[in-house]
């Protein structure tokens, strides 16, 4: 079959690869990614798709919609634009037994998920027509499956695996983590844990995070090759120098106390709430070299930082009372009183207010919550929930970022901090924000807010400091690069000749 030409005809499905993975953060995402920009690169028109996603990092499509950044970043490694079919079922958890359940871009409530599965005819039929109607408008259809495929006691219910690679009838590669240790364990073990069926579906393995000298693993492989009767398509070494976006908070979980004043570099400290959602907006900062950014959860002295960013949550009121039970609100009422800068995003923009109102119980039972007093706003939360690309202004300054929110904030006293000119491709006048008079707490709606490197400059200057380097390329444009880095990484140690054969591509 050759993939470079049109699915002209309307009944014609594109094939599709799966890539699976034995646990979750095994970095099958980002190999993912790595594949729709491989193929991609070969002028193929490639699309990415997860039928499910849990995970409180999501982005906004041009249509205004919800979905999972992850298959945010594959499609931009792919060159499209992100749209709904390609994560048609997103689930934003709220608590330990219940999420909010985003069906094709649009929240329609809070389940458990013993009531989840209760609807799986549903949500299965919506996953396929999505994928349907992917498979018509792409030659080639890059599937990502979730945490470990091999969960015998959710097999049944699964919705995301195994049955959705069987429904499209996709070859699967499985992902392992050689970092992790137990690699051969994680292999061979999936293997072992599969139905038959599901068994013979997987074509091959990628080891992935691999440290030290590669020739030491060629036992390894010759090992898993003849123990599994399937072949290893490479191993890909650990890299430091590609930062693409994680799909979800695993990556700053347990973060330590810290001493930012060792390396005598500037610091910003970001509370890792319970609930944390898009703290990818803060990957602009850790990529400057002159600053440092931390996220904390234990409490800690913050002195020592030039500034604290309260992140996005997905349930403003429990991460609330989080920060005032677990002894994080005097901690930054001294940093503030101290002369420290507070800047909240969303969720944090919310919490900087004087109180937060719940009267429907969005986010659990009915009633309102006293906020940390930093901020003169007060907030509602309400339906229906906000979700825009939009254009704004700092100070004159020029960006686009999104907006994720349930709810409405009022502003009592102090001053708007943005000017919004465009919400979802219409022209609008409105605003968005605080800064007090004394200017050391702001708050905005606006992820992305760093993704424009003068509006770096600008939020650096406002927090007190100045004559950091901030690099001059930001947004799609400093990721296409990344992309096109992890491409050369994956071309450089995977054999894409016998991927592209599972699909019936000539790579050469």
């Amino acid at each position: 079959m050759n993939l470079d030409s049109s699915n002209k005809h309307k009944n014609l499905l594109a094939p599709c690869l799966a890539v699976f993975g034995t646990g979750s953060d095994v970095g099958k995402s980002v190999i993912a990614a790595a594949l729709c920009r491989v193929f991609a690169d070969r002028d193929v028109r490639v699309a990415p798709y997860k039928a499910q996603n849990m995970s409180n990092n999501s982005g906004v499509t041009p249509e205004g919609l919800e979905m999972g950044r992850a298959q945010i970043v594959q499609a931009e490694a792919a060159g499209i634009a992100p749209h709904v079919d390609m994560n048609p079922i997103l689930l934003k958890p709220t608590s330990d037994v219940g999420s909010q359940v985003v069906l094709l871009g649009e929240a329609i409530g809070n389940q458990t998920a013993m009531v989840y599965h209760r609807e799986k005819t549903r949500l299965v039929q919506t996953a396929h027509a999505a994928l349907d109607r992917l498979r018509r408008r792409y030659n080639l259809i890059v599937m990502e499956g979730a945490g470990s495929c091999a969960e015998v006691n959710l097999m049944d219910h699964d919705i995301v695996n195994f049955s959705v690679a069987e429904y499209a009838d996709a070859p699967v590669i499985l992902v392992g983590d050689i970092h992790r240790g137990g690699i051969f364990a994680q292999l061979v073990g999936t293997l072992e844990c599969l139905p038959r069926t599901y068994r013979e579906r997987v074509a091959g393995f990628i080891v992935n995070r691999f440290r030290g000298d590669r020739r030491l693993f060629d036992d390894g492989v010759a090992w898993i090759e003849k123990k599994t009767g399937r072949p290893v398509f490479g191993v890909l070494p650990w890299y430091d120098h590609i930062r693409i976006d994680p799909e979800d908070s695993v990556v700053i979980e347990r973060p330590r106390s810290v001493s930012p004043e060792r390396d005598g570099k500037p610091a910003v400290a970001v509370i890792r709430i319970p609930h944390i959602s898009n703290f990818s907006d803060f990957d602009p900062l850790a990529d400057i070299d002159g600053l440092r950014l931390h996220f904390l959860e234990t409490p800690q002295d913050l002195s020592a930082f030039a500034a604290v960013i309260l992140p996005g949550s997905k349930n403003t009121r429990f991460d609330l009372k989080w920060l005032k039970n677990s002894g994080w609100q005097p901690r930054l009422d001294a940093f503030h009183d101290g002369g420290g800068h507070v800047t909240g995003i969303c969720g944090g923009y919310q919490m900087m207010g004087t109180k937060v109102h719940d009267p429907d119980g969005l986010e659990g039972p009915p009633g309102e919550t006293p906020g940390l007093g930093l901020l003169p706003v007060e907030t509602v939360l309400q339906a229906p929930k906000t979700t825009t690309l939009t254009r704004f202004y700092w100070d004159g300054i020029e960006g686009t970022g999104y907006e994720i929110h349930m709810g409405q904030t009022r502003r009592q006293k102090g001053r708007d901090l943005l000017h919004i000119a465009e919400r979802n491709g219409k022209a609008v006048d409105d605003a968005d924000g605080c800064l007090t008079d004394d200017r050391r707490a702001m708050g905005t709606y606006i992820h992305g807010l760093f993704d424009t490197p003068e509006l770096i400059r600008r939020w650096l200057e406002a927090v007190g400091l100045k004559g950091i380097d901030v690099p001059d390329m930001g947004g799609l444009a400093a990721k296409q690069e990344q992309y096109a880095l992890l491409a050369e990484h994956f071309r450089r140690h995977i054999d894409m000749d016998r991927i592209a054969a599972l699909i019936g591509f000539d790579w050469k």
